[in-house]
């Protein structure tokens, strides 16, 4: 991208038009956090730029010890950093996303507490497509706390599927990933 995703402006405003004044992170943080009784954004060595934001947002800040382990190890503080809070489900995002409606997230949650005993998280889809932010009980914390730090999300979930409850979302941030300009600024058109 060629910048920190979590700063880019959110929503995407066409050129020549001022900036937005929040951010992916600060949206994301706004989005979850009805839904929530706290925030943790894990930070790698960017850890210095996002605090003010996360701080100012209400969220808490969590540094990934050794972020070069990959994306999955900030997951894993992430969800370590739950439990030592005492809570045994989490509501996890990606930072490079647009942020899912605060109401997407709210019925996440519920079909979550109304699901089976033997449904260990709940996905958002879209279109056939698998989404985020997704939530995750007990069960699924401690199956992704035991895969070595350079596993993935997405293997876990297979090896779940199962276990998982794919709710379809009216939301299409969900299924949006922006990695490029290109992706972003095709967002700031279509917004």
């Amino acid at each position: 991208m060629g910048t920190d995703k979590a700063l880019l402006p959110w929503p995407p405003r066409a050129e020549g038009l001022p900036p937005s004044k929040e951010t992916f992170l600060s949206a994301a943080i706004r989005s979850l956090t009805p839904a929530s009784d706290f925030v943790i954004v894990v930070a790698g060595k960017n850890e210095p730029t996002l605090a003010s934001i996360v701080y100012a947002a209400g969220a808490s800040l969590v540094p990934n010890p050794d972020p070069a382990r990959g994306q999955f190890s900030s997951l894993q503080v992430g969800l370590q950093e739950v439990l030592n809070r005492g809570r045994d489900a989490a509501i996890i995002t990606l930072v490079d996303r647009p942020p899912a409606r605060a109401g997407t997230v709210l019925t996440l949650r519920t079909a979550f507490e109304s699901a089976a005993q033997d449904i260990w998280a709940v996905v958002p889809e879209l279109g056939g497509k698998h989404g985020h932010p997704f939530v995750i009980g007990r069960n699924m914390i401690e199956a992704f706390l035991r895969e070595p730090a350079s596993g993935n999300a997405r293997d876990i979930e297979h090896r779940h599927q199962d276990r998982i409850y794919y709710l379809a979302v009216d939301d299409p941030h969900v299924a949006l990933n922006i990695n490029t300009p290109e992706e972003y600024s095709a967002l700031a058109k279509s917004s």
